[in-house]
């Protein structure tokens, strides 16, 4: 399906406003219980019983593995019995697996822990419920509210992570997670007048793996895969080869992010909700461009945070277009399915790009890790044409 109107003049109505916010929001506090316990996650788990840091790893990625799995049978489902009953469980087994990660005392009920909060997946049932709620006029600012609260939530998570676990334990992160999870499920009554979604009437899924739809997913496992391997080297370069205590990170994230929505904010209205491919093809060619500055000029403060702030404003802005593109050329009756395939494809990509990441950081060279992302954004941006996507419209 589509649209040939521009989203230009279009605003947003008071009940889209109302349901974009309340759905932001619940994703907002659910990814806050699971952004604050990465600064600390990893040393938290070597002092457990029977660690090794093999199995240490595994407590940090285990999340992140259970996410891609259950992505598409959670958007498939959330197709035959509705959105809202999906994220409620999703819900519910994450509080079950923050409860069972706060309780155990060894290793391995942590990774089961973090195993079962990934069950929970519901990333692309969030999604489909923005979709259902809102207009395809409007249907990329919707996705920029949702990729940005995220955003929020995982910066203030960083500051908030770090403060609680040396004040109460990084076990009482697990109880919080637990207490969102909760929260987030009370929030779903703010969204008004939620739609009864066609209802599919089987299990068959290959319309959800079309071609078109698919460059789409392999789009999305790039950028994710690129962005996972940059924060694996990133925190090295900041602390060895810029001297930066570890508790200011921060602030450089927090300042890039905020200029790079100078960059996305124009290219969120340029783009009227089509997921345009010279646009895609600017984004991608601003994360190359940052790529290349951390490799080759990451000795400077400045120079660090101008590429990061390109980085932001390219990421921001496929995070939120991407997800929008596939939305309107996705079936009705397999848009969750169909989201559930992109949203696996990124947490897969967030994996690759961890394990791309650990490989390339060599005795510390955060320059390989950046030049091997350079690299992957210059193949996206070969294959993507330099902006010209062509998709069934």
């Amino acid at each position: 399906m589509s649209s040939d109107n521009s989203d230009a003049g279009v605003t947003m109505i008071a009940s889209e406003r109302r349901a974009v916010g309340a759905i932001a929001l619940i994703s907002m506090i659910r990814m806050f219980g699971l952004f604050a316990l990465l600064p600390v996650l990893s040393l938290y788990a070597a002092e457990l019983r029977g660690a090794t840091p093999l199995l240490i790893g595994l407590a940090v990625g285990a999340y992140g593995l259970t996410q891609a799995g259950f992505q598409i049978p959670l958007g498939a489902l959330s197709d035959r019995v509705g959105r809202v009953p999906v994220i409620l469980l999703g819900l519910a087994i994450f509080a079950m697996g923050s409860v069972l990660a706060a309780l155990s005392d060894s290793i391995h009920g942590v990774i089961a822990g973090r195993l079962l909060q990934g069950a929970g997946a519901i990333s692309a049932t969030l999604t489909a419920l923005i979709t259902d709620v809102t207009r395809e006029e409007v249907r990329t600012r919707s996705m920029a509210i949702f990729g940005i609260g995220i955003g929020v939530s995982f910066m203030l998570a960083m500051i908030a992570g770090p403060l609680v676990a040396a004040k109460f334990g990084v076990r009482s992160l697990f109880w919080v997670a637990a207490v969102l999870a909760i929260v987030a499920g009370l929030l779903l009554k703010l969204i008004p007048d939620v739609p009864r979604t066609s209802k599919s009437s089987g299990w068959n899924l290959l319309p959800a793996f079309r071609a078109d739809l698919l460059r789409l997913d392999f789009y999305v496992f790039l950028l994710h895969t690129i962005m996972t391997a940059t924060f694996v080297a990133l925190p090295f370069l900041l602390s060895r080869r810029l001297d930066m205590a570890l508790i200011d990170h921060w602030k450089i994230y927090v300042g890039a992010l905020l200029l790079s929505l100078i960059i996305t904010v124009p290219l969120i209205i340029k783009d009227d909700h089509r997921g345009s491919g010279r646009l895609i093809g600017i984004a991608v060619s601003l994360i190359l461009t940052a790529q290349l500055l951390l490799t080759f000029f990451g000795f400077s403060v400045m120079i660090v945070f101008f590429a990061l702030a390109l980085y932001f404003g390219g990421f921001n802005f496929l995070e939120a277009g991407l997800p929008a593109r596939l939305s309107m050329l996705a079936d009705d009756e397999v848009r969750g399915a169909s989201l559930g395939v992109f949203s696996s494809a990124q947490f897969f990509g967030a994996f690759a790009g961890g394990l791309l990441g650990g490989r390339f950081l060599n005795q510390g060279q955060t320059g390989d890790v950046f030049f091997v992302c350079a690299l992957l954004a210059g193949i996206w941006l070969a294959l993507q044409g330099f902006g010209r996507l062509r998709t069934a419209t």
